[in-house]
């Protein structure tokens, strides 16, 4: 067994000073510091000294495509090794490899490798799962998307992934009469999540209420909220799903994340990256999807200016929350790690500090910069 000491603990609902957090591969106790001097077997124990900077539950990235020069569209188990890796240095414990809209062939490919890839031992950020993004979107609405190869909803394509698939990103008004979400909702437990959709507020609401429970980096690639026509983001406002948020300041003007959470709550708010290859890399040209990316000055953008993804980081878009809304410490915390494990419904074992729970661990300081990140109780990244 390991013990974290000297470290602010950052609960569901506090953060706990004087105490020390003991785990192996689960989070075993959490006791007062003099307790654990007097009572614990110290000689047995490996001990951590966080030197008073904060211990929280590892992040999950629910929505991320790729970092470290790796993409999941390359379909090979080494580059998500290399992405697992690379994202550990951002606090992230847990993430879902998300595909895109490109040949049939090459969604299939990806997603074997995640099927496979999720039976590896990586040192780096456990593969939870995929977020098919794509290819049931909106050709109205394909952000950086390749429009050749969107297509209709169709049960049959995902039928050899339902095992592995957690979220699937789709336009409910390109779904008839929502065949797909119903047959979806009726034979798994795959969120589906509307995103690069055109839909209008009625039929966004009618789609939530037949078995959408999410959106996807919401305001963007979506039908744009407008008091005569409110739309997707309407639709999300009005009901009770969740919905991701890409808070670079770039996707979204930092004057909205406080009243999203004054509309929505901070319980329904799940921070996300939606990385491409280029997070952790070099400004210069790079892909995404089979289309020529340009990353400079923190954005990603297509020749004709869309913005390609992000090279956003995890502990950064926290950083942002904090600095941008009234959010303490360990709510903030709550959207990059509680929240998300909720939607993909392992928040039972994942997403915070509680005895029983995996120990999936990160050290940071004021600042989010992660100096130490253990998933399952083994270190995947020191500084």
């Amino acid at each position: 067994m390991t013990a974290i000491k000297g470290g602010k603990i950052i609960l569901e609902n506090e953060v706990l000073v004087g105490k020390v957090l003991i785990f192996d591969d689960k989070i075993v106790d959490i006791l007062d510091e003099e307790k654990f001097v007097k009572k614990s077997p110290t000689h047995e124990m490996k001990t951590i000294d966080a030197d008073g900077k904060y211990v929280s539950p590892g992040f999950i990235d629910i929505h991320i495509h790729g970092s470290g020069g790796k993409d999941t569209m390359d379909g090979e188990i080494s580059d998500l090794k290399i992405i697992s890796e690379t994202i550990a240095k951002s606090g992230v414990t847990g993430f879902l490899p998300t595909t895109m809209t490109m040949e049939k062939e090459k969604i299939y490919k990806a997603l074997d490798s995640v099927k496979l890839a999720m039976k590896k031992n990586f040192k780096g950020a456990k593969i939870l799962g995929a977020h098919m993004e794509g290819p049931f979107i909106s050709p109205k609405c394909k952000g950086a998307q390749n429009e050749d190869y969107i297509l209709k909803p169709d049960i049959k394509f995902i039928k050899n992934y339902i095992d592995i698939i957690k979220i699937i990103t789709m336009a409910p008004e390109e779904d008839f009469q929502f065949e797909f979400i119903k047959s979806v909702k009726n034979n798994s437990d795959i969120v589906l999540s509307m995103g690069h959709t055109n839909s209008n507020y009625e039929t966004a609401l009618e789609a939530v209420r037949v078995g959408i429970s999410n959106a996807s980096h919401i305001f963007n690639a979506m039908r744009p909220f407008h008091h005569r026509d409110p739309g997707v983001v309407g639709a999300v406002l009005k009901s009770n799903i969740s919905f991701e948020l890409i808070a670079d300041t770039l996707h979204i003007h930092p004057a909205v994340f406080q009243s999203l959470l004054n509309a929505k709550g901070k319980d329904k708010l799940i921070l996300i990256t939606d990385s491409m290859r280029a997070g952790f890399m070099k400004d210069g040209n790079w892909e995404l999807g089979g289309q020529k990316v340009v990353v400079d000055n923190n954005s990603a953008r297509l020749n004709d200016g869309t913005l390609a993804g992000s090279i956003l980081t995890l502990n950064k878009a926290v950083f942002n929350i904090l600095k941008y809304t009234d959010l303490e410490i360990y709510e903030a915390v709550a959207l990059a790690s509680l929240n998300p494990a909720k939607l993909i419904n392992m928040d039972n074992s994942k997403g915070s500090i509680k005895i029983g729970k995996d120990a999936d661990l990160i050290i940071f300081d004021e600042e989010l910069k992660v100096d130490l990140s253990i998933s399952g109780g083994k270190t995947i990244y020191k500084i």
